[in-house]
């Protein structure tokens, strides 16, 4: 026979649900929007009661897909909500194009009124376009960093896996709608209740907004020697204007040589190899990313001119920047 499910007792018993309004843009990570609606489907069956309810709306109101290629019927097209409602705009591949003038004006509107606000994955762009962002503490999919930071310079974008500033809301994308709606949960009806969440999600592990996206250096590269790691942080955080491998090995306190040798061993290339792919990696993001121009993308990169960019980018990629740039649109516009 299987058990009884245990009800937790909530701290506090709303007079009726709080909504949350989903605003799905076109092609939307489905994990980011499915974590959120399960971790409040599975608050009101601890609770046994309705503290959540939530709508899913979206520009024209009929159906939309998601990056999978699982459709979605509307509940609504993007109209008035109530002041008291919460909207989480949920983003996903190429938000620049989903992210259409309707939906910047209806944000700014429903901003006016004082909604709190949120953007999940990606939808983090489709807010700062709105200027909703603006002097504001935010962050987004680590993959969009790079483009969001050179486009929303007035915003201040952590590395966090998400962030609650005020009456505006964002998160890194994926299993961090989780953890944003145990926080949510905790502070409107306990902790209680959110780590039985938690645990029906088999989450053990949950995470605050002091929490990184990323894993650390020595667990992404695979080595754990504290010289190596510290050199490829400095590498990461130095793009626009590298650092010689001779600085490098004197920050750490090793010779060139040392250095050299050190990369050769745990990484089968030469600092100077795996500091041009780094750099090479988000030029790239930016081509994809953003309406750069070419020769921008190049400085931003740490190139002296577009000619360098081009041959390096060509001998790595085997395509030139201007190509690239090219058949990524022609693929968005398929």
């Amino acid at each position: 026979m299987l058990p009884t499910r245990q009800t937790v007792e909530v701290e506090t018993v709303p007079k009726r649900p709080r909504r949350f309004v989903f605003v799905l843009l076109p092609e939307f990570t489905m994990l980011c929007f499915s974590a959120a609606v399960e971790s409040l489907r599975i608050a009101n069956r601890m609770a046994n009661r309705p503290l959540y309810d939530w709508k899913i709306i979206g520009e024209g109101g009929d159906e939309v897909r998601c990056s999978a290629g699982v459709s979605f019927r509307l509940d609504a097209d993007l109209v008035e909500l109530n002041r008291d409602d919460v909207i989480l705009v949920c983003g996903g591949i190429d938000v620049q194009s989903a992210t259409t003038k309707k939906t910047i004006n209806w944000l700014r509107r429903e901003a006016r009124r004082g909604l709190v606000i949120g953007g999940l994955c990606t939808a983090a762009f489709s807010l700062a376009t709105a200027g909703l962002l603006d002097n504001k503490r935010a962050t987004i999919h680590w993959e969009n960093q790079d483009s969001f930071s050179e486009e929303f310079p007035e915003v201040e974008l952590t590395k966090s896996i998400f962030v609650v500033d005020g009456n505006r809301i964002t998160t890194a994308g994926g299993t961090a709608s989780v953890d944003l709606m145990l926080k949510i949960i905790a502070d409107d009806h306990g902790e209680e209740l959110a780590g039985a969440v938690a645990d029906q999600l088999i989450y053990n592990s949950i995470r605050t907004d002091q929490d990184t996206q990323r894993l650390s250096v020595p667990t992404r590269i695979g080595v754990r020697h504290p010289k190596l790691s510290k050199v490829i942080q400095m590498m990461e955080q130095n793009i626009e204007e590298p650092i010689s491998p001779s600085i490098l090995a004197q920050q750490v306190g090793m010779s060139t040589r040392q250095l050299e040798r050190l990369f050769r061993r745990y990484l089968k290339r030469s600092p100077k190899r795996y500091y041009m792919e780094l750099r090479l990696q988000k030029a790239r993001n930016l081509l994809m990313q953003t309406d750069m121009s070419v020769i921008n993308v190049a400085l931003a990169c740490g190139f002296a001119s577009p000619s360098h960019f081009s041959k390096c980018y060509r001998a790595h990629y085997e395509t030139t920047p201007y190509r690239e740039r090219g058949a990524h649109a022609s693929r968005l516009s398929v």
